[in-house]
């Protein structure tokens, strides 16, 4: 069982849980996930507390391909009012800040955001990590190359899961060395990898259990999926399910998705199965 703190509270990963995903930004790739009126928003917060969310993650840049890259005050000036809302309406949901701006993720925090969510994993901003520990606040950390307009080219490799196995197991030299220690891994399904790659993560993921470090997996309705399907992201619940629950049987911790109450009926089948 892991254990993340939060400041005064601690999370505990005794079942997988579901992480919500809300984007206060106006390009998303799933138009569904877009809450660009605050009220909208906290509604669907809401909503996804009560269809069993554990964790709300907020983000005003996206990160899809091609995605217009934004300025950090403007980036704050999405999520801060949001994260204030939906922290006043549900105090003790824990919310994410999906950012790889220090000073973004700092603004988050105090405005009541609990966890940083980090798809560059230190490497964008040399002081998030120092500002994360400062702050005793929660980390997810996810593999990527290339810098924030070329993480989604796709490198040559021999063996994906050896190059995630190298590269947290220096995050973790890295981050130890900086006073980090508990944090979450996310192997950053569709992110500069090929298909093949990305499917390979999910049904191999318990190998990364070797890392003893919680495991978050975000596949919800990418490209990987839909492509495969021959279908577009508004259609691509279903196939999100399943990859999900293969991901669970292979160990994930956290699900991230833009559908909550579907991932979360999935973990509890499952729960249900190896009771």
């Amino acid at each position: 069982m892991f254990k993340i703190h939060l400041k005064d509270t601690v999370l505990e990963f005794n079942t997988p849980i579901v992480m919500g995903i809300l984007n206060a930004t106006p390009d998303s790739f799933f138009k569904g996930s877009r809450m660009e009126l605050l009220d909208q928003g906290v509604q669907k917060a809401i909503e996804m507390a009560h269809q069993g969310a554990a964790i709300l993650d907020i983000g005003g840049q996206s990160t899809r391909p091609g995605a217009e890259l934004i300025t950090e005050q403007n980036e704050i000036d999405r999520v801060v009012p949001l994260i204030q809302a939906i922290h006043a309406a549900l105090p003790h949901l824990p919310i994410s800040i999906d950012t790889y701006h220090a000073r973004v993720a700092k603004a988050a925090l105090d405005a009541g955001a609990l966890i940083v969510n980090d798809i560059s994993c230190g490497n964008f901003d040399p002081e998030m990590i120092e500002m994360v520990v400062a702050n005793q606040a929660g980390y997810i950390g996810m593999h990527q190359t290339g810098g924030s307009a070329s993480m989604h080219e796709i490198h040559n490799r021999t063996d994906i899961m050896k190059e995630l196995m190298d590269y947290f197991n220096v995050k973790k030299e890295q981050f130890a060395a900086k006073g980090l220690t508990e944090w979450i891994i996310d192997p950053g399904f569709g992110f500069s990898k090929s298909i093949a790659e990305n499917f390979t993560i999910v049904k191999r993921l318990s190998l990364l259990k070797e890392l003893d470090l919680p495991i978050l997996l975000g596949v919800s309705r990418k490209s990987s999926i839909y492509k495969t399907l021959g279908i577009d992201a508004e259609s691509a619940l279903n196939g999100t399910t399943v990859v999900n629950t293969i991901g669970l049987l292979e160990g994930a911790n956290i699900l991230r998705v833009h559908d909550v109450k579907e991932a979360k009926e999935a973990i509890i089948l499952l729960n249900e199965m190896n009771a």
